[in-house]
């Protein structure tokens, strides 16, 4: 497929539609973290749409007038000694580039693995490539590509100092009521970064150092089937009921245990995210319109030799422990009691990294043809062992999982160990 060209027919700024506040505003001490500088990319795909570009361009300059601090700059405080991080809210907009495929969606199979478009040309990347100093300010840039068959493709890069998952997909959401034809979001918008924790004393751990380990891309649809056939022992055992994400989480971990094969008495982690607006509920905006940064990073840790030898549903059984202690622990990190940093993400290979992109939002995503057939996130360090469960294609039920979470020697028998069922 190297004849598939992507031409970028134009780029601009857009600013919010109406005039907007002016000044900083201050992020909260999860906004600031080290590892939330990055740009979030991911990629929408649509079957339909008419001239996509002009309409969600149109949407997205209106709803910045809600969202205005989207559209202004990162800035690095004068008041504070140590240059806290915040939001210049300038109206500046956000970069957004038009672009066509010289392809049906069909003909790249719709972006389903492999990617038959390197990612950059379906993402946005200002041309000239602006200064490094210029590009790390930037909060918003979107790339909508429309593809022959009239099908189009949103590709977001997101920076996650300003929004978690939900909060992108809260703002992604309202640009596409707007496209719709409302007059405004149905979700009123809340900054509100003080009723995030400040906690004492907590030290936040350092950057996740660079490794040679070269993570392998592997995307797996699994069946309903499949999933039901975890759930249905683990309610038969249990008497309790589990979900997709929790079957497929412990699938992974164990078969990645077991391709990898570490020594049976070394510790290994599996480290979730997990909302934590429910917890906060008395401080945060009762209309649930805060977009910003609120999860907490469970740890679920056990020897090797346990993951190798315990069934999937005994594996189940520890992470939903691990979810129950969320609470108490949000309580302890909040009050600067715990020891150690939650949030530090490590390239040791004895740490796997999973999220839930099920339910974040952007499978509901509608600018006015119908939700995406297909989100595809994306990830830039090959070093960091991720796993991530996403909405599979409509004609597929069940669940995605995309993994880049083994070296290649270790690919096929953690492919293996995950279509296995015996185990």
């Amino acid at each position: 497929m190297s004849n598939i060209t992507v031409s970028r027919l134009s780029q601009k700024v857009i600013s919010p539609a109406e005039p907007t506040p002016g000044g900083e505003l201050r992020l909260s001490w999860l906004d600031r973290y080290p590892t939330q500088r990055a740009l979030i990319e991911s990629l929408h795909v649509f079957k339909e749409g008419h001239e996509p570009a002009k309409v969600i361009g149109g949407a997205l300059g209106k709803a910045l007038v809600y969202y205005y601090p989207l559209a202004g700059r990162l800035v690095e405080s004068d008041e504070d000694e140590d240059g806290e991080l915040r939001v210049a809210c300038t109206g500046e907009g956000v970069w957004f580039t038009e672009a066509s495929a010289s392809c049906s969606l069909k003909d790249v199979d719709f972006l389903e693995h492999p990617l038959m478009i390197p990612k950059d040309e379906l993402l946005p990347h200002p041309n000239p490539t602006l200064d490094p100093s210029h590009e790390n300010k930037l909060i918003l840039l979107a790339q909508v590509t429309e593809f022959t068959c009239g099908g189009f493709v949103v590709g977001f890069r997101f920076c996650h100092a300003v929004a978690d998952g939900p909060g992108a997909a809260q703002f992604m959401a309202a640009v596409g009521e707007i496209a719709r034809g409302a007059t405004r979001p149905s979700v009123e918008p809340a900054w509100a970064r003080d009723a995030i924790p400040d906690p004492i004393n907590v030290r936040r751990g350092p950057l996740p150092e660079p490794s040679k380990s070269k993570l392998q891309y592997l995307a797996m649809d699994i069946s309903l089937d499949y999933i039901n056939h975890f759930k249905n022992q683990f309610l038969e055992q249990t008497g309790q009921r589990c979900s997709a994400f929790e079957v497929l989480v412990a699938k992974a971990w164990q078969s990645r245990t077991r391709a990898v094969n570490f020594r049976p008495e070394s510790e290994i982690h599996l480290c979730f995210a997990m909302n934590a607006r429910p917890l906060l509920h008395q401080t945060l905006p009762p209309n649930g319109g805060f977009y910003g940064n609120c999860y907490y990073i469970m740890r679920v840790s056990a020897t090797s030799r346990k993951i190798l030898h315990s069934s999937v549903l005994e594996i189940v059984k520890l992470i939903k422990e691990g979810k129950k202690r969320l609470p108490a622990e949000f309580a302890r990190w909040a009050k600067g009691e715990v020891i150690g940093d939650p949030y530090q993400i490590t390239s040791d290979y004895g740490t796997l990294l999973v999220s839930d992109w099920t339910r974040l939002g952007f499978a509901e995503v509608d600018y006015g043809w119908g939700p995406p057939v297909h989100v595809v996130p994306l990830t830039n360090l090959d070093y960091i062992a991720t796993c991530i469960l996403v909405k599979p294609s409509a004609q597929k039920p069940g669940a995605r999982l995309i993994t880049q979470c083994v070296a290649a020697e270790h690919l096929t028998p953690f492919h293996d160990g995950m279509i296995n069922l015996e185990h």
